[in-house]
């Protein structure tokens, strides 16, 4: 059931489910508050919750407000673009061939056909993003599965609006944000670490912050150096 709580000028969009925790996010780009609660908990209740909650809410929305954000991609000469941290200029070329991506140390270069619009130019550019996280993915989960002593049955990458990952334990797969494709190494294989610790522990109680620091313990390093760097320009509220 959804629902929602109204605090003052802030608002709270409440998802009551089969769960036995509550859990409280705020999500990028514009601070949206979340809670998801146990099916029979009284909004009373949470409302209460929530208002023990409003300092670390207002800490999360400023942390938002001021990180930066990547300006909107025209998909043009000498535009800034980045892949694995590092920041490179496009040069657009025509020909009358398929389009392909071809990488040197400075630029990213995109072959497409004469009046190739812009958002075939991202859809290209997207699938190339994607080609390179799932050449470098496997490595990493095979590095984690020796020793976590779990397995991983299948993974993906896509577009997310407000997560890096997520895990389905159940079907012991994980799926990972295109975004990552642009971030440095080490903050993909944080969110990989991350989603693999879900196979053992489900919540991001003790037990998964002890699991952390066992597999990486430099994770909270990793998790505040990705929260640092700008987002996408793309609205990634709900």
């Amino acid at each position: 059931m959804v629902s929602e709580l109204q605090l003052g000028n802030l608002t709270i969009q409440v998802l009551q489910k089969d769960i036995k925790n509550v859990h409280l996010s705020v999500y990028p780009p514009n601070g949206k508050v979340k809670v998801s609660a146990p099916n029979e908990m009284p909004l009373d209740t949470l409302r209460v919750f929530v208002i023990s909650k409003l300092t670390w809410i207002r800490k999360q929305q400023a942390k938002l407000q001021a990180q930066a954000r990547e300006a909107s991609r025209d998909y043009i000469e000498r535009e800034s673009h980045y892949f694995r941290g590092e920041r490179y200029l496009l040069k657009v070329i025509e020909h009358n061939h398929p389009p392909k991506i071809e990488l040197d140390h400075q630029s990213i270069m995109l072959y497409i056909r004469p009046e190739t619009k812009t958002e075939k130019r991202a859809v290209i550019l997207n699938d190339w993003y994607r080609v390179q996280l799932k050449q470098q993915i496997p490595v990493l989960i095979a590095k984690y599965e020796k020793l976590m002593g779990v397995s991983v049955k299948d993974f993906g990458v896509k577009k997310m609006k407000t997560k890096w990952g997520t895990c389905n334990p159940i079907a012991q797969r994980i799926w990972l944000n295109l975004e990552l494709a642009k971030k440095p190494p080490e903050l993909l294989e944080y969110v990989v670490v991350h989603e693999m610790v879900h196979l053992l522990e489900r919540s991001h109680n003790r037990r998964f912050v002890l699991l952390m620091n066992k597999f990486m313990p430099k994770w909270r390093f990793y998790k505040d150096e990705l929260n640092r760097l700008p987002i996408s320009h793309v609205d990634w509220g709900n």
